[in-house]
Formats: C-alpha cells, structure tokens, sequence
C-alpha cells in the first residue's frame, strides 16, 4: 500500500492500546483502565449525525434494538444531522467520556473528513475512541448502457481511447465515489471531468438519462437500477464481493489491484476518546453479540448491503491505520476541499 509520510506516534488516540503505527497523531494521555462494573448506568444516546429515515440510520436502530435487550437499559437513537455528518460526531467527541454517548457513523465523518476540511471542531484520532466497526460499505461503479463495457478491462480500454472527453458523477464533493472515480481518471491518465450532485438521487437520475456516462452508486441503488436493465454494473470496490451483488466481481478480481478499489466505506461505533478501556471492551462485546443475531444480519444485509463484521477496537484500528493514508492521499490528489 502507497502512503504519504507520517511521523510515527502511539496509536492512543484512539484509545486502543496499539503499540505504533504509522498515522499523524498528536499525544494524548492513554484511556484510563477503568471498570465495566455497573455499566450502563443510565440509557445510552446513540448519535446518528445524519438524517433520520435513511441506511445509516435504519441500521443504527437495529444494534440499538439489541443492546436495549442485551445491556437492560434504554438505547436511544438521536439523529443529529448537518455539515457531512461534523455536527452530530463533533456532539460525542465533547461528550461526557463514560461510554452512554456514542457515535453511530460512516468513514466520512470518522476518517476522510479530517482531510476535505481544514478546521474541523473535532480531531478525530484525538477526540475519539473507536469502539466497533459494524458493517462494510462497499460501492458499485455503474456505467449508462451507451457505454461500450461490461467489465473493468473494457472500460479501461475505453476510458483511454476518450481522453478528455469523459466526464462521471458522483453524489458530492470529496465522496468515495469522486475520490474513487478521480483515482481511476489518473490512473489511465483520462483527465475526466468531475460532475458533482447534491445526492445519489440526481446522480443516478442524470447517469440513466445519459447526462453522465458513468458513477459509483450504493449497493442497493445498483441493485435495483441494473435489475431492471437502467446501468450496467462494472465491479465493486473491496477485497471480497458483495452480499448485494454476489455475482458481480470486485475490481481487485479484475486486476485492479489499486489501493482505493481494495478499501470500502464503513459504518462503526466511536466514542469520546477518554472513556475507559473497559468500558469500550464491553461495549464492542455487546455490539458484536448483536450483530451475531440471524435477523440482525439478514436486515443489515437489507439495509447496506453486507452482513455486519463487528469487527473489536483493535482490529477497528488496524483497518483504520490502514486506510487513512489512502484516503488522504486520494484527497490530495484531487485538490478536494469542503472548507
């Protein structure tokens, strides 16, 4: 994996008892041992920084459904929605650290948010502790039928023969799929142009019009458009295929063995970054017991389009320390900004 230089420092910042790795973190004093006994005290606020009714929030309600029954106390569900999910994580990161407010968000507002905007209220790898990462989100590129492709070598060899002629959608600036797309652009040194919507609603509606030649899309939405013949599908970011779309290679299979093919989106669980040890533990536990529910997977499957990982703090981090540098240097690439 290729990534930008970065001083070594403890990987305490978020609160996971890593020895090193190599990621930009400021010090910060280690989380406190602590004790899980008595946890919780009081009903646990789950902050969804995005507005009520979509994926992220419906499988934020599922694990809080879960813990409710599993820890005996209330889990609330608070939509905080505003500013790229900033408002609603920046409301944890100030949080009282004792583990009844979390954060239910995407990789935007935990990972590559630090890097579009120059003055975030909030650092995440100072401010927050990652408690679970809870399903991935993996992304389909999808091309209008007009295009000559059906497959990631095609639209390759495409893509090459149109230099500066192509253009491709994505649902905002500085999304995975402008990021992904961008990386794609330079890879076949295309100089695409970049189209940029005020969400994958208009997005898809203009690639089906053929306003747009190609754009990533959700998982469902790839779905549902492909089924009934609208797009072509040309493979999926990722290491292992979809749930959604079984049938459909990624583009590692494929021979794109690029960094930002083989990485994906996410949803996890984080937490004010002092909060004890012990307390993330049990938390991650408890999580991870709800994702081992059959219905709980089977609607997550429904909802965002993979079964859920809950992967524990640890191995949380080591993805995490992963993929920063790729994102980062992907926004780099672009000159995307949200300031």
């Amino acid at each position: 994996m290729h990534s930008a230089p970065f001083r070594r420092r403890e990987f305490i910042g978020l609160g996971l008892g890593l020895a090193t790795a190599t990621v930009g973190l400021g010090p910060r004093a280690a989380h406190a041992q602590g004790s899980a006994a008595g946890f919780p005290s009081k009903p646990i606020q789950l902050v969804v920084p995005f507005p009520a009714g979509g994926a992220t929030d419906g499988a934020a309600r599922l694990i809080a459904d879960r813990l409710r029954l599993q820890l005996g106390q209330p889990v609330l569900v608070d939509n905080r929605p505003g500013a790229s999910g900033i408002l609603g994580t920046d409301f944890v990161a100030r949080a009282p650290a004792d583990g009844h407010t979390l954060a239910f968000s995407l990789s935007t507002s935990l990972l590559i948010n630090q890097f579009l905007y120059k003055k975030l209220p909030y650092q995440p790898q100072k401010d927050l502790a990652l408690v679970s990462h809870v399903v991935n989100a993996p992304i389909a590129l999808l091309v209008n039928p007009s295009v000559p492709a059906a497959n990631a070598d095609e639209l390759g060899r495409y893509i090459r023969a149109n230099k500066g002629k192509l253009s491709y959608g994505s649902w905002g600036v500085g999304s995975a799929g402008h990021l992904s797309l961008a990386e794609m652009s330079k890879k076949f040194d295309a100089d695409m142009t970049h189209v940029a919507y005020k969400g994958e609603a208009p997005m898809l509606q203009d690639l089906v019009g053929g306003q747009i030649p190609m754009a990533f899309a959700s998982m469902l939405q790839a779905k549902t458009f492909a089924d009934t013949g609208k797009v072509r599908i040309i493979g999926v970011t990722g290491e292992k295929r979809s749930g959604a779309l079984p049938a459909v290679p990624t583009f590692v299979e494929q021979g794109w063995k690029d960094d930002i093919f083989r990485i994906t989106g996410w949803a996890g669980v984080a937490a004010p970054a002092a909060t004890p040890k012990a307390v993330i533990d049990k938390l991650a536990d408890e999580i991870r017991k709800a994702c081992e529910q059959p219905e709980v997977r089977s609607r997550m499957l429904a909802l965002l389009g993979n079964e859920p990982t809950a992967y524990g703090p640890e191995q949380f981090a080591a993805l995490y320390a992963r993929e920063l540098p790729v994102w980062q240097r992907a926004v780099k690439d672009t000159g995307a900004t949200l300031d």
